[in-house]
């Protein structure tokens, strides 16, 4: 078996084992709530569980924040050397305004084709039709206007960047300074091969976390079984959830495999083997941005990507790149138009499209951005925001999934990239039985 595969296989063991458990605990433990408590009585009865007390918000809990908090520290100092790795090592300057050009094209034209896709399910399957609407409550944020983000781009300080994590700015600042590095002769070569041992080092942090790896996903599953609505899922909201699932799928593994194909000539089968560990660490964080150290890792020791390409894409990618979210926003875009029997004309569903498209980079490095783009769309087509209130309940598990997806939409535009400026090894590319495990 090989090193990836076991990586792989062990990560997926403990994420079985990890639903296994939660669902027993959901069950068997004496802090479930039956639907004829109320609310306050099910707050209290879950309080006053030592099965709750101990293991969910005990033992789930504190692992799973654990890991996650793991790869959120590696998460800045990544992105900021090697992106200034990246930029320093370019020859031609202007080779980074072609990649800026393509990946911000190809982003845009995945999440338009995921919320094609979207549309077209909820419409012929129509999973909102019969729904009872009820009350539903969701307080929602308020989207920050396009030209704040595009102000706000550049940092008035970039270690403040740095300690809020805001992404853009510290992609930005990490451009300039390569920039910099390259353009500044003896003295900038210097302080490059700093930035390059460096990023060897933080690498090697990305390596002794992800030995963690299979165990942080298996709390972090666990956690969310133990407290998922499943009586949802066979109740009204089950068309709902399974129509969102089949659109990630089909999204994932025919619009990935068909661009791949098409741009690349490469074989898709061994690029979503190359992925399958980011994938799975997605699946179990939902956080693309968590996430972002292992799929690093991938894309050069599997994918056989050039650090010049994966370096700018990926940080841009886990930022502006929605293709998962986008299919939850069409889908229940719909689901809630139906279930309040509204009628979309085709010039409304061409404003979700357009949108939610744009809008996935007027809301980059928003907290709950999913859910702040989903109230943004429902406004533009004169739906109830507070409707986003029913679909609140089983949102995390579909959240687990559709950041799975925006993942592997992230390396399947970087290899497409890759591919067309040639920073892709096909020789590493194409051996599937030389992968890395993060220990080598």
């Amino acid at each position: 078996m090989t090193k990836t595969m076991n990586l792989s296989v062990k990560i997926l063991i403990f994420m079985v084992l990890g639903a296994i458990v939660g669902v027993l605990f959901l069950q068997f433990g004496d802090y479930q709530c039956a639907k004829s408590l109320a609310e306050g009585e099910c707050q209290a009865l879950q309080e006053n569980s030592w099965a709750y007390t101990y293991f969910v918000e005990g033992l789930f809990n504190i692992g799973g924040s654990l890991f996650i908090n793991a790869l959120k520290m590696l998460m800045v100092p990544l992105v900021l050397v090697s992106l200034v790795c990246g930029v320093y090592s370019l020859a031609d300057p202007s080779k980074l305004g072609r990649l800026s050009l393509k990946s911000i094209g190809l982003y845009l034209l995945t999440t338009a084709i995921a919320l094609t896709l979207a549309l077209t399910l909820a419409s012929i399957f129509q999973p909102g039709v019969g729904m009872p609407v009820g009350e539903a409550n969701f307080d929602a944020s308020d989207k920050p206007p396009l030209s704040d983000v595009i102000i706000n781009i550049v940092p008035t300080n970039p270690f403040e960047a740095m300690v809020s994590a805001n992404m853009l700015q510290i992609i930005v600042f990490a451009i300039l300074v390569g920039l910099a590095i390259t353009l500044s002769g003896e003295q900038g070569k210097r302080i490059g091969n700093w930035f390059e041992d460096a990023n060897k080092v933080v690498m090697e942090l990305v390596n002794i976390i992800m030995r963690f790896a299979p165990y942080g996903v298996f709390f972090l599953i666990a956690k969310t079984f133990s407290t998922f609505p499943f009586s949802d899922l066979v109740g009204s909201l089950g068309s709902y959830f399974i129509l969102v699932i089949v659109g990630l799928l089909l999204h994932a593994l025919l619009t990935y495999s068909v661009l791949i194909t098409l741009f690349t000539r490469l074989n898709p089968i061994k690029f979503f083997k190359a992925m399958w560990p980011a994938m799975l660490t997605a699946f179990g964080t939902s956080s693309s941005n968590a996430t972002l150290p292992v799929t690093m890792r991938c894309a050069e020791a599997n994918l056989g990507v050039h650090k010049n390409t994966f370096s700018f894409t990926l940080p841009l990618g886990a930022t502006i790149n929605m293709d998962g979210t986008a299919i939850m926003q069409g889908i229940a875009t719909l689901f809630i138009a139906q279930a309040y029997s509204v009628d979309l004309s085709m010039a409304q569903l061409l404003t979700v499209v357009l949108t939610a498209t744009l809008a996935s980079i007027g809301t980059a490095g928003v907290p709950s951005v999913g859910l702040i783009l989903l109230a943004g769309v429902l406004t533009q087509v004169n739906l109830p925001v507070e409707a986003i209130g029913m679909i609140l309940g089983i949102d995390r598990l579909l959240d687990m999934t559709r950041t799975a997806v925006n993942i592997t939409g992230d390396a399947a535009v970087t290899t497409i990239v890759a591919k067309s400026e040639d920073e892709i090894d096909i020789e590493t590319f194409n051996d599937t039985n030389n992968r890395s495990n993060f220990d080598d």
